[in-house]
């Protein structure tokens, strides 16, 4: 079982879907952390990120599991490293390659039928699991979202939102896994929500469905 959390870049998602997961004793699953990570894998061989055939078999080949807050990939802990500006941006490359989501997604079908998780990505409620008894799509302004982002990476406002409008286009435009809500999904703006109001929403959306502890 799933509760998916859906949304573009800087709306929420993984804090929020932390939040979530510990509130109702559920598994935290960080779908993009995955993507990033194959990032990583293309950066670090050498791989142009555009090489779609080079790095969907990159993608099939790696080892990359999700422990507690932590991200492995081939056993080494890089947590840290796929949060640079530069595997961001190289992630927003290489998720649009259908070999790269073919082999994430089967990975994140996997753990889906093993466990109960609360997953945040692009395509959780509309490619992953679209039987997903939970599905809420996060948005928020593009300034806001790109004021978070700038907190969290120290970089320049307007350079965030340039580098987040174009991650934006890709992510919607593209063929395999395009970033849009679920029909059935339910639309929360956390433009002008702390964290904790989002995460209390949606617990009780959960709960009133009878999803997770308590």
């Amino acid at each position: 079982m799933v509760i998916a959390i859906d949304g573009p870049a800087g709306a929420g998602k993984s804090t929020v879907a932390r939040g979530v997961a510990g509130a109702l004793g559920l598994t935290y699953l960080d779908s993009g952390a995955m993507y990033r990570s194959v990032a990583l894998a293309a950066l670090r061989a050498g791989v142009d990120p555009a090489d779609a055939d080079a790095v969907a078999t990159l993608a099939r080949g790696a080892s990359i599991r999700l422990v507690g807050p932590g991200v492995l990939l081939d056993g080494e802990d890089v947590s840290a490293a796929i949060r640079t500006p530069e595997v961001t941006e190289a992630a927003s490359v290489v998720s649009a390659h259908p070999g790269v989501r073919e082999a994430m997604v089967a990975t994140q079908r996997a753990m889906i039928d093993a466990g109960d998780y609360v997953a945040e990505g692009r395509d959780i409620g509309t490619v992953v699991s679209p039987d997903s008894p939970l599905k809420v799509f996060l948005v928020a302004s593009d300034r806001v979202r790109a004021e978070r982002r700038a907190q969290q990476t120290g970089e320049d406002v307007g350079d965030v939102l340039a580098a987040q409008t174009e991650r934006d286009r890709r992510d919607r435009e593209r063929e395999h896994g395009a970033l849009r809500a679920a029909e059935d999904a339910i639309a929360l703006d956390t433009s002008d929500l702390a964290v904790d109001q989002v995460v209390q929403r949606i617990v009780a959306l959960a709960r009133e469905r009878g999803l997770g502890e308590g």
